[in-house]
């Protein structure tokens, strides 16, 4: 009985020791469902990796963006890992922010990333954060209401389409709203949406010289139309809305057509989390008569700031979050459907995934139609698709967000919002040394 009392006791110190010894590594990351779900698998993590306790901050996208980027500019290291966008990546790496990701294992298979996720998050050839899910941006609609309406959205629509449709599907009194398109403010928020808008209607941010194009009829034409369209088919305080809001109005089916990231598919065709199901088509992002569908394309990514004292342990949990068994952990917990879409080439060879998820074809395709290298129909001086690649951006994209989202409440007028972004930009391109 003493000998099984030691033995027990020696056991319960070894334990401990282990536990006291284990690395804990912070996880920054944003509050969408696909990483809330990441959340809830992490058993997996850690029965394969006992030693790695696992500490999350879980933020509202702007937030999110806001205290990653003021903790990696300073060397705050309050994060080991960070979920980051296609815009922060190579601007961080050629920083020196980003540790390169060597250390994913031989499961890991880079090649099998799709050809534009991995240009996005690679610099050199090498890779600066795991990709977790990619997407572009497509027309979620309401199938039921459009045909109730007597509409019909084709595969590939103008603005002129959709607006026609939104209004028809509109029925204020049933707090049925014709469309729901973001007007929260921010550089990822509203203005991820306005761009790729102004990108379909023939307008740039800058010319070739890094001159703001606020003043040209094309942005005119896009905020214009996109105000006009809210303010008569959107819902009320439409201003405040981001994508979490807008996937709410339209899961709980108050939203007839909802133009956003592609990966809203799978959470609005899950019968656990959406009214509407089973009630929905798709469209490529629209266009306002040129040839460009918006040019969106993001993924949310998983890095590793150079400040870690952690490196081995991150890349862990990098590896095991983006890698192709998790996406087969999720299959078998939550269905093919729901697994984080846009990364990797075998999913969208995977028959089963094909079978069960409606919109596969539609994303890959409108992935596939952006092009970030030629953002807009008109010539550049920058990459991207929805944003702008230079650091000065999310100050200015916000800035310019928040004059918009103004618009769009009623507090200033189009012209006013256009001529206040002109001018910010102007002085804040001067400064950084653009406009000579």
């Amino acid at each position: 009985m003493l000998t099984r009392t030691l033995l027990l006791g020696a056991v319960s110190a070894l334990a401990m020791a282990s536990f006291a010894h284990a690395e804990t590594l912070t996880i920054a990351t944003v509050n969408n469902s696909d990483m809330v779900r990441m959340q809830k698998l992490t058993d997996d993590f850690a029965k394969k990796n006992p030693d790695i306790q696992l500490n999350w901050v879980t933020l509202e996208e702007n937030v999110l963006r806001q205290r990653v980027t003021t903790d990696i500019a300073t060397k705050g290291g309050q994060y080991d890992i960070m979920t980051i966008g296609t815009y922060e990546v190579p601007i961080w790496a050629k920083q020196g922010w980003l540790l390169p990701l060597d250390g994913l294992g031989k499961d890991y298979d880079k090649s099998d990333l799709l050809p534009a996720i991995d240009a996005a998050v690679s610099v050199d050839g090498k890779l600066y954060a795991s990709p977790f899910y990619g997407e572009s941006a497509m027309v979620m609609y309401r199938t039921d209401l459009a045909e109730k309406a007597g509409v019909k959205i084709p595969e590939k629509p103008t603005w002129d389409q959709i607006a026609e449709a939104a209004k028809k599907m509109t029925d204020k009194s049933t707090e049925t709203y014709g469309i729901c398109l973001r007007g929260k403010a921010g550089w990822g928020e509203n203005m991820a949406l306005l761009t790729a808008t102004a990108n379909s209607f023939g307008a740039r941010w800058f010319d070739e010289k890094w001159h703001p194009q606020f003043d040209q009829p094309e942005w005119k034409k896009a905020l214009k139309f996109y105000v006009d369209l809210m303010k008569e088919a959107g819902p009320p305080g439409a201003s405040s809305n981001g994508f979490n809001e807008n996937l709410a109005l339209f899961q709980t089916g108050k939203c007839g057509i909802w133009i956003d990231a592609t990966v809203a598919a799978s959470m609005l065709t899950n019968p656990k989390e959406s009214k509407v199901a089973d009630k929905v088509g798709y469209a490529l992002f629209p266009t306002g008569g040129v040839e460009n569908h918006g040019n969106w394309l993001w993924a949310w990514n998983l890095g590793v700031p150079a400040s870690t004292k952690k490196a081995e342990a991150a890349q862990k949990f990098v590896s095991w979050a983006t890698d192709k068994a998790y996406t087969e952990l999720v299959a078998s917990k939550e269905g093919w459907a729901n697994v984080p879409p846009g990364t990797r080439k075998s999913l969208y060879a995977n028959p089963e995934y094909q079978k069960a998820a409606p919109f596969a074809k539609i994303t890959l395709d409108a992935m596939n139609a952006a092009n970030t290298t030629k953002p807009t129909v008109k010539p550049v001086p920058y990459t991207g698709g929805q944003f702008v690649a230079i650091p000065e951006f999310q100050g200015i994209g916000t800035a310019v967000g928040q004059q918009f989202s103004a618009a769009l409440a009623g507090s200033v007028s189009v012209d006013q919002a256009l001529q206040s972004a002109q001018q910010l930009t102007i002085r804040e391109m001067t400064k950084g040394g653009y406009i000579k």
